[in-house]
């Protein structure tokens, strides 16, 4: 499982059922299961997908055992999905990512 954090006013963008149809744009179709978006697309066999009103969470089931053009498609779609439910470009959330870990680091020593 994985967290993303949201643009500042981006949670109001994914409440009532917009996240299940960003999943459905980016990935064909989606449905709901105990409040969470399950999908599944390409060599992701099954991804899970919920917000807290902060972050973004995903779990992701990958089936690593298709071809290269299988593979490219599913991540394309992936960065796309993200991409609109977090409101950050993929070199925006890597960074925010190291920044965050560098955080953590830092509490820890």
């Amino acid at each position: 499982m994985r967290a993303y954090e949201l643009r500042r006013g981006w949670a109001k963008r994914l409440g009532g059922g917009n996240l299940k149809a960003l999943a459905a744009s980016a990935f064909g179709s989606a449905t709901e299961e105990a409040g969470k978006v399950v999908t599944s697309f390409g060599a992701c066999t099954r991804l899970t997908a919920w917000t807290d009103g902060r972050s973004l969470f995903v779990d992701t089931e990958m089936n690593t055992s298709v071809p290269d053009d299988v593979a490219r498609s599913t991540i394309t779609a992936f960065n796309a999905f993200l991409e609109q439910a977090t409101g950050y470009k993929t070199k925006e959330r890597a960074k925010r990512a190291q920044q965050s870990a560098k955080a953590g680091q830092k509490e820890t020593a």
